[in-house]
């Protein structure tokens, strides 16, 4: 090869070096439950079409543990370049911190809304060897013995929720708290707790399987997807109401540019027909915006430690 064939290979290859496309950035949902849980499933699902919308890779990464405050914290201390994200729930985001302040970030400061994909009601199940079918025997069995439910740690809505039935019934029901709804749910089908309380979503599919007995719905009404089945408000237990939201936070100080482009292309997905399918198949309803989410945790932040700090709901 001589002199100027030489130069011309490595100047093509300097240009096709130049030209190849850079590695595309890589965006973090970090949801603060295990893997299989509602929230985690609802990360999934609003995340699969979200790449294409932002030119970016998106995975979703479960940090489960202490309730949600092991993500919200690696969340809260991220850069603020919207790389790294928290999908979050009411549970996590609101009741857990509030319940047990956390000591390395602020529930409240450490993050912006971005947008709240929905909220559904929730649902208390009992596993079938436990022969109970209604909310009255359920109260009856545990005034006679030692019953134990599962939650997804203490300060979720599955804890709280069922916290909410002991104060109000009368009854202690002896928390067992785990990693998230996805294992707490193994150990139901397993005969290893009594019962819980979670998003509608996840449990429904078992419910119309008969792997487990639907008791009541934790909401001032039916739902269409389970018509038959009890409300806690007709059944005299009006204050024993739960509902969970998911939802999309980022570090406080990430650039507004950066937090609307996101929000701009979850709202995208989310009015998609095939995730609007999957909201209305799953009673997910109540997409918000970023200032309409904020206005709604300001709201919970300032209305539930009475609600949850009442006597007898310990939330442990």
């Amino acid at each position: 090869m001589n002199r100027l064939t030489g130069r011309l290979a490595a100047l093509g290859c300097a240009l096709a070096f130049s030209a190849a496309p850079a590695h595309a950035e890589t965006i973090k949902f970090v949801v603060p439950f295990a893997a299989g849980g509602p929230v985690d499933q609802w990360a999934r699902i609003v995340t699969a079409d979200l790449g294409a919308k932002l030119g970016a890779d998106v995975i979703v990464d479960d940090r489960g543990g202490a309730g949600g405050a092991i993500a919200a914290e690696y969340v809260a201390h991220s850069a603020p370049d919207g790389d790294t994200v928290l999908f979050g729930s009411f549970g996590s985001t609101v009741l857990s911190p509030i319940l047990k302040p956390p000591a390395n970030y602020d529930p409240v400061k450490d993050f912006a809304p971005i947008m709240r994909v929905g909220a559904v009601p929730s649902l208390l199940v009992v596993n079938n060897e436990l022969g109970v079918t209604t909310m009255q025997e359920l109260i009856a069995r545990a005034n006679a013995q030692k019953l134990t439910y599962g939650s997804a740690g203490a300060g979720t809505t599955m804890n709280i929720a069922v916290e909410m039935l002991n104060a109000a019934a009368g009854v202690k029901i002896t928390h067992v708290p785990y990693r998230g709804a996805a294992p707490a749910i193994t150990d139901l089908l397993g005969d290893h707790v009594d019962m819980l309380n979670a998003d509608l979503p996840v449990l429904m599919p078992l419910v119309k399987a008969g792997k487990i007995k639907a008791i009541a719905l934790f909401a001032p009404e039916r739902t269409p997807l389970l018509p038959d089945l009890v409300s806690t408000k007709e059944i005299g237990l009006p204050d024993v109401v739960m509902a969970n939201w998911y939802g999309v936070l980022a570090p406080a100080a990430t650039p507004v540019a950066v937090r609307d482009k996101l929000e701009k292309a979850l709202l995208a997905v989310v009015a998609s027909p095939t995730v609007q399918q999957r909201m209305a198949d799953n009673g997910v309803s109540g997409t918000l915006g970023h200032e309409a989410f904020a206005a709604l945790l300001k709201q919970e932040f300032a209305e539930w430690p009475d609600k949850i700090k009442q006597p007898g709901i310990a939330g442990e």
